[in-house]
């Protein structure tokens, strides 16, 4: 073969391969071209799975391949099998000259007595095999392995190429997704923590201590209701929050909450950290809100009183470990129908289920329950990453 004609036949493949957009389409164009181009009888084209350690047949030209871009009874052949499957596993191609010689032979839908076999490989990765076949034995030269090699190495850039965009088009749908869903997570933490009834309801209570003449107590619900209303505006915009302002909320929300529903309830935070490692520590925003609005609002709903709520927050450099202890006197019974309103709230599983799948911030809870039908106690645990990397 001539340099000259060696050098038309990699333009050739170079200029064919330029529209290709997928694998399909590259692996189609080079069996067929390898047979015309090089007056072969017979290419097949495998690619490697390494999840499974197989060669599988995607593309072919020749017996293989009786109708346009259809493999006739594909095979799959495991690497380090056969010949094909030793050059996939050494990345070294080979011509045999005589395959009835070679014990490594495996006969596909008949006997040839040439094969070469090359390995469509770049920067160290081998990506699949072109396998060649010809009856007359001897008949595959070194031009051919050179030609077959070259042509070999266009094939890899190309697939590597095709394959570097594809992950970088689905990193990018995958992150415009998780921006998508992480959005709508906070437009509904937001309709769930500004829910009409809450906010009517605080509102209301204002309005009658203005009325009532109490001024302190309208002043300081007031003031309350406000900086509330203000952390979430705030923070919507933000994924994380500082832990004490978290608590410094919670301390509100709860405090409203208490009014909200004529005491029904008395709460008690507790940290085992000073004042820096609150300020220090990070958490996902919203959760502990989420959390603590579903806990009230579910034990609110029977109009029973004497709920306590004991919380306690522990830090370390990496956890921030929230434990809710709630004690009740018993009912005999599990309330599970929640008025209408209340099943627009965020629930707080599915919040860190989706902050989890979206973030992987691996939040995990623990739920322990003792009812002997005089004493409810319910202890939920909940640990946080520390995020203050």
């Amino acid at each position: 073969m001539k340099n000259s004609q060696f050098e038309d036949i990699l333009i050739y493949f170079s200029k064919s391969l330029l529209g290709k957009e997928n694998e399909t389409e590259i692996l189609w164009d080079l069996a067929k071209n390898c047979i015309s181009k090089l007056d072969f009888v017979d290419c097949v084209v495998y690619l490697i799975d390494y999840e499974n350690n197989l060669l599988l047949q995607k593309a072919a030209y020749g017996p293989k391949n009786p109708k346009d871009e259809t493999l006739y009874n594909p095979v799959e052949i495991s690497i380090g099998e056969g010949i094909t499957g030793y050059v996939a596993r050494t990345g070294v191609p080979e011509i045999i000259e005589n395959t009835s010689k070679d014990p490594r032979y495996i006969r596909d839908d008949e006997t040839r007595l040439s094969e070469i076999c090359v390995p469509i490989s770049y920067e160290n990765t081998i990506y699949g095999v072109i396998d060649c076949e010809h009856p007359t034995a001897g008949f595959f030269t070194t031009h051919h392995l050179k030609m077959l090699t070259a042509i070999a190495s266009i094939c890899a850039i190309k697939i590597h190429n095709v394959r570097a965009t594809k992950a970088l088009l689905d990193e990018q749908s995958t992150l415009y997704k998780i921006k998508e869903e992480i959005l709508a997570l906070k437009l509904k933490m937001l309709n769930s923590q500004l829910n009409p009834h809450f906010v009517f309801n605080s509102l209301n209570a204002i309005q009658y201590f203005v009325a009532s003449e109490e001024k302190v107590l309208a002043l300081d619900y007031l003031s309350t209701f406000s900086k509330l209303i203000r952390f979430y505006l705030k923070n919507i915009e933000h994924d994380t929050v500082v832990l004490s302002d978290e608590i410094e909320m919670l301390r509100g929300y709860l405090k409203l909450q208490k009014f909200r529903y004529d005491n029904s309830f008395e709460y008690f935070i507790h940290t085992d950290a000073s004042e820096q490692p609150l300020k220090d520590a990070i958490i996902p925003s919203f959760v502990i809100q989420t959390f603590f609005e579903n806990i009230i609002e579910k034990a609110m709903y029977n109009m029973e009183k004497d709920h306590v709520f004991h919380v306690n927050f522990s830090v370390t450099e990496r956890l921030v470990t929230l434990e809710l202890q709630h004690t009740r006197q018993s009912t005999g019974s599990n309330i599970t129908n929640q008025p209408e309103y209340r099943e627009g709230i965020l629930k707080w599983q599915d919040h860190i289920r989706l902050l989890n799948t979206v973030k992987n911030y691996k939040i995990t809870s623990e739920i322990s329950i003792t009812d002997d039908n005089t004493l409810y106690e319910g202890i939920i645990t909940i640990t946080f990453p520390n995020l203050n990397e």
